[in-house]
């Protein structure tokens, strides 16, 4: 394949996966990131808008101040909410991500792609990590946000393309593995799983020697995402203390850590902290996503046979009988993956003639949504198929029962319409 050909399959790709995703990333590892930048900013048929990142953006009102300008020179009209935000509340995440998310709904009432170029420039910023991430699922739906960095940026990559809300790119090869960089060919060998209570192997062997539940759990934290500070695992995991506290519970954690796998697992370089890149690692969370980015990318069999594998590695919820808060958060986000997976072989199976297997499916995949109608009606118009009307009425009438009693609400119309049609 010549570079041009190249270039164009890539950036084929980069379009098509954009329009999927709230958030692409070109991953460091791509040679032709500034090409495909260039390209989609001059794409005559794409509307976007352009922000390079900076040496001043080290905190999100620098950011947002940079950002507002720039956008302002781009579309006039732009920062209408932000320019009337109050110095009190530059604090507050929460109102500016509400604030520029309504200055974005205002770009433009078409699709549009907000490209944040050099974004390795605002690595430091941990407040402006963590603005980014709270940005994603609350930009409108017209906006498709681009990052273009040097460094892989300090996001949990892993459970926003759980979520469906993210996608790595490298050149023309969707990342579906390795998302971290983590190397494999190392000594000693760790195998880690989440899904479920949560254990470790150590060259076969399960570690037990944990010293309490805090060391497991800091080992589990630093896989969520490539690199984390300090400062982010004392506020994950002792809110309430004060700093000097915080910083000596966490070194203590961290040597029962190092002490349990006789080895240092977490690295300190350039200020973050990592897993150890010369270990072997397999962990489940990533053969899990991988699964779920294969099986979106593929058709036919090859899709049915990522859904199915997806379904096998999903052992139980996100590390199963702890409730941080973090957890419940990242819990969350892989249920909702395991729950596409379910969705889409039960339409497969569906598709093949074969009822009862979708059936079962689609009912697995209700008891960890029970609130998805759409299911639940997939699970009715299956009962109607099979000759079981009774069922599909009983069904509907748990439902009804079910949310009346715990959400106060009531079967949305097409639900109700679809049990009138199988009682006629």
């Amino acid at each position: 394949m010549t570079l041009h050909n190249l270039i164009d399959t890539s950036y084929q790709m980069f379009i098509e996966h954009t329009k999927k995703a709230r958030i692409t990333l070109l991953h460091p590892r791509s040679r032709y990131r500034s090409v495909l930048i260039a390209r989609l900013i001059s794409d005559p048929d794409i509307k976007t808008f352009y922000y390079a990142m900076g040496s001043d953006d080290v905190n999100v009102p620098s950011f947002l101040a940079g950002l507002t300008h720039d956008l302002a020179d781009q579309f006039p009209l732009f920062g209408r909410n932000l320019n009337q935000t109050r110095y009190e509340t530059l604090g507050d995440l929460n109102f500016l991500i509400n604030t520029l998310a309504g200055d974005l709904a205002e770009l433009s009432q078409e699709p549009y792609v907000l490209i944040l170029d050099e974004y390795d420039r605002g690595d430091a910023a941990d407040d402006l990590q963590a603005f980014i991430e709270k940005l994603v699922p609350a930009l409108p739906d017209q906006c498709r946000l681009v990052i273009n960095s040097r460094t892989l940026p300090r996001l949990p990559w892993v459970s926003l393309i759980a979520q469906k809300q993210a996608t790595m790119l490298e050149d023309n090869i969707l990342v579906s593995s390795d998302f971290y960089g983590v190397e494999t060919g190392g000594t000693p060998e760790l195998e880690v799983f989440a899904l479920g209570p949560g254990y470790v192997l150590l060259d076969n062997d399960q570690v037990s020697t944990w010293e309490g539940h805090l060391p497991r759990l800091l080992f589990f934290f630093a896989l969520d995402r490539p690199i984390v500070t300090r400062a982010e695992i004392c506020q994950a995991f002792w809110p309430e203390l004060d700093t000097d506290q915080a910083v000596n519970v966490f070194h203590v954690t961290k040597r029962r850590l190092h002490k349990a796998l006789d080895f240092d697992v977490l690295v300190h370089d350039g200020g973050y902290y990592r897993v150890n890149p010369n270990v072997s690692i397999h962990y489940d969370i990533m053969d899990f996503v991988g699964a779920l980015v294969e099986g979106r990318a593929a058709e036919g069999d090859a899709a049915v046979a990522a859904w199915q594998r997806a379904i096998d590695i999903y052992r139980g919820p996100f590390l199963q009988g702890h409730n941080d808060p973090w957890i419940i958060e990242r819990r969350e986000d892989f249920r909702s993956g395991y729950l596409e997976a379910l969705t889409e072989m039960a339409k497969a199976r569906k598709s093949d003639g074969r009822a009862e297997h979708a059936l079962g499916l689609f009912l697995r995949a209700i008891t960890e949504n029970p609130r998805r109608e759409d299911l639940h009606r997939e699970v009715m118009k299956l009962y109607a198929e099979l000759g079981r009307r009774s069922e599909a009425a009983a069904h509907f009438q748990r439902l009804e029962e079910d949310l009346a009693t715990t959400y106060e609400t009531e079967p949305a119309p097409e639900t109700r319409a679809l049990y009138n049609e199988i009682m006629s």
